[in-house]
């Protein structure tokens, strides 16, 4: 049994996985870069197992390898997989849903506390060496008073600059109340914050309790929502679901969260909507580009905005979770078992 094996990985989950057959690691699996078409079909073409990160099985790919008899992609959406092609030849396709959820929903909160801290904005300043004092200035106590350590208090000031707001007692808005979207909520709740769900797949008995709501649509959300943050997948339905006329709807004391995918946000819209503070700021993690050009208006241009780039899954936690999830699975397809984490 040959395993062509690319994808990232924990080496300790991946260990029975060496029982199961002859596991041959190249591209990513070693750190070099995501390999060709053609090295695939040259390298694939006596395998009996793909298992891949982010190479692109194509249907070239899969036709040139005779034996093939199974594909796993350590993601939570094969988009990389030509799923048609595997669906002509019999070959069942191993995914990771919820690989990333924790991760995903932190980096979340993060970002929420980042906008609306200003964290990001008042780290920058201090390392750029504004608000610092001297190193050699000595603040002295006024007999009968305690040391009081403050900075300086004036309209320019750190303490009036970077003023921000909490999120306690606010409503957070989800937008797709899955995997990910009910992991924000949970942490979100045990900060204090009230919960709005927009998600015409989970009913109003499934959501309510103490504390959430479901929104009748989007337009109730986005207008009683003091952060909007969207979890969703890409399809025909969320494509550019937070549109103009939904960002026209938010406070604008609100704030925007984006940590799932691009697409799914007007992009252009929002920045219009930041450029003339209509809202009070976003934070991103995913944009309708990637990367992000140097002269994006979020990178050269906007102060109210916090970017990172797409490392919400980013972490070690996150290869532990799927090299489990696929190396289970391949036992359960050796030994004719029912496969949990196929594709359909």
């Amino acid at each position: 049994m040959k395993i062509f094996f690319t994808a990232e990985y924990d080496e300790e989950q991946l260990k029975p996985l060496y029982e199961m057959g002859e596991v041959i690691k190249d591209g990513w699996a070693l750190g070099l870069p995501k390999m060709t078409e053609e090295e695939l079909v040259e390298k694939t073409k006596d395998a009996d197992m793909i298992i891949t990160s982010y190479d692109d099985i194509t249907r070239k790919v899969i036709e040139s390898a005779p034996k093939l008899k199974l594909i796993a992609c350590t993601r939570a959406t094969p988009v990389n997989v030509d799923m048609e092609a595997a669906k002509e030849r019999g070959i069942p396709v191993l995914y990771t849903p919820g690989r990333n959820s924790d991760s995903t929903a932190e980096m979340t909160i993060g970002l929420m506390l980042s906008i609306a801290r200003r964290i990001p904005m008042a780290h920058c300043a201090l390392k750029e060496g504004r608000f610092t004092g001297n190193p050699d200035a000595r603040k002295e106590t006024k007999d009968g008073l305690k040391v009081d350590m403050i900075w300086d208090m004036n309209m320019d000031s750190p303490y009036m600059v970077f003023k921000g707001t909490q999120l306690h007692g606010k409503t957070l808005g989800i937008v797709g109340y899955g995997s990910i979207g009910r992991r924000v909520g949970k942490i979100a709740r045990a900060i204090g914050m009230e919960l709005l769900i927009y998600d015409p797949f989970v009913g109003e008995v499934d959501v309510e309790e103490f504390g959430v709501r479901k929104a009748l649509n989007l337009k109730q959300l986005m207008q009683e929502s003091d952060f909007v943050t969207c979890h969703m997948k890409v399809t025909d339905e969320t494509k550019g679901c937070i549109s103009r006329e939904m960002i026209s709807y938010m406070k604008k004391t609100a704030y925007f969260i984006n940590a799932s995918r691009g697409a799914i946000l007007d992009e252009e819209a929002l920045i219009d909507a930041l450029r003339e503070k209509r809202i009070a700021g976003a934070a991103f993690d995913v944009y309708a580009s990637e990367p992000l050009a140097s002269n994006h208006p979020y990178v050269a241009e906007l102060d109210n905005v916090v970017i990172t780039p797409h490392i919400a899954g980013a972490t070690d936690d996150v290869l532990v979770n799927h090299t489990k999830q696929i190396v289970a699975d391949v036992r359960r397809f050796l030994n004719g078992e029912h496969l949990l984490y196929q594709y359909r």
